[in-house]
């Protein structure tokens, strides 16, 4: 299978790599070396460009203020943000989609509005000490008491959580007609009763921070509650959906990055009187790269075209599954070659190797570890057979 792509498409995609190319990579050593930190000058540069290029909110609708844009189109700007390191794409944002639809006007006015013209920044909390992958495992509580509900609980991993306005979070419902269900809420980071547990340090260097949050009798106004009570768990679905199809569109981009890198060096490096790449081991390394990488792309494109012609959502699940487990094995494996083509400058934190070696590993984690997906996937096997890929 081959893809046609618009000449919209296209220019989209072209801007979107010229953008990272000149903006963003020359930044990475020293984000890597300044703890994920570039100057405030470029960051702001940056922050500019996003708008001017049509970069901010790239997920969200004409009629919302956002671009506009398709989901194969947002995977096209997606996959060029993967070609660099330190979280630097992050620049490009991508509000929730699935928040307009059961937003409340008070809720579109306070906190969505806002967050698509890059005015507001959110972040996730979500995920527990136990309760990663399976959400459906969480044990912070949500609690009505008169024009307020009461959350209790700790979270792990809240990332962004360092530059967020506001939180996403979700508990349980321990009482009312709902209870033992999940609820998700806007709580504003200035809100009593939040506190910043501990700044945990991970394997990759981001200028984005991953707290642990205690929230310990935080109220907030029923106001607050997105959607109705019961409809958390149905959130967070809608969320993975896009984060693994995005995920996925950023390890092609990392691999492709990789391949490129790891095939110039290996046409410079000379080793006696032959080049690297003439070697045999070295060129099936870069064969079996760019053969994984083929066909991770095809499959995060599909996946793509069908949330664009709005397939069902339980064959998207699995596809979105399909593609982020793909893409992401793929990527750890292609970034594992490349460090090993680059030999000990593939061991140093100057290279790109190294940087994507250790950023990518993530990638098989969040969002649904790999062997999570591995389970939807089969899941879905059972109920509907191999006709689920056509």
């Amino acid at each position: 299978m081959s893809y046609q792509f618009s000449a919209a498409d296209r220019e989209i995609q072209l801007r979107a790599r010229q953008f990272v190319d000149e903006e963003l990579i020359p930044w990475e050593v020293h984000a890597e070396m300044n703890q994920g930190e570039i100057p405030d000058d470029v960051q702001a540069r940056h922050e500019k460009l996003v708008r001017e290029l049509g970069f901010l909110a790239i997920n969200q609708p004409l009629e919302l203020g956002g671009p506009g844009y398709t989901t194969r189109q947002q995977v096209l700007i997606m996959e060029q943000a993967g070609r660099v390191t330190n979280a630097l794409s992050w620049v490009i944002s991508t509000p929730p989609s699935w928040l307009p639809e059961v937003a409340t006007s008070f809720q579109m006015e306070r906190w969505v509005m806002p967050t698509i013209a890059g005015e507001l920044t959110e972040a996730y909390a979500i995920t527990e000490e136990h309760a990663g992958s399976d959400v459906a495992a969480l044990t912070a509580t949500a609690r009505r008491d008169g024009d307020h509900y009461v959350l209790n609980g700790v979270k792990w991993h809240v990332t962004s959580a360092n530059l967020a306005n506001y939180l996403f979070f979700q508990g349980v419902l321990t009482e009312g007609p709902r209870a033992g269900e999940h609820a998700f809420f806007f709580v504003d980071m200035d809100t009593p009763g939040i506190r910043h547990v501990r700044t945990p340090a991970y394997t990759h260097t981001y200028a984005h921070h991953h707290w642990e949050m205690a929230f310990e009798d935080v109220r907030v106004p029923v106001a607050n509650l997105i959607g109705a009570e019961g409809d958390g768990m149905s959130f967070a679905r809608e969320w993975f959906r896009f984060e693994r199809l995005m995920i996925a569109a950023r390890c092609c981009g990392a691999a492709e990055r990789l391949i490129d890198e790891m095939t110039a060096f290996a046409e410079q490096r000379i080793i006696g009187e032959k080049k690297l790449a003439d070697y045999q081991a070295i060129a099936f390394m870069l064969a079996d790269s760019l053969t994984e990488l083929w066909g991770a792309r095809l499959m995060t494109y599909q996946t793509a075209d069908e949330v664009d012609n709005k397939a069902d959502v339980k064959l998207l699940h699995a596809h979105a599954s399909m593609a982020k487990l793909t893409a992401s094995e793929m990527a750890n494996r292609v970034a594992d070659r490349a460090v090993q083509v680059f030999g000990g400058r593939g061991y140093m934190r100057e290279n790109v190797a190294e940087r994507f070696w250790r950023e990518l590993r993530v990638d098989r984690i969040w969002e649904g570890a790999s062997e999570v997906q591995r389970a939807i996937i089969a899941d879905q096997l059972r109920k509907r057979g191999t006709g689920i890929v056509g």
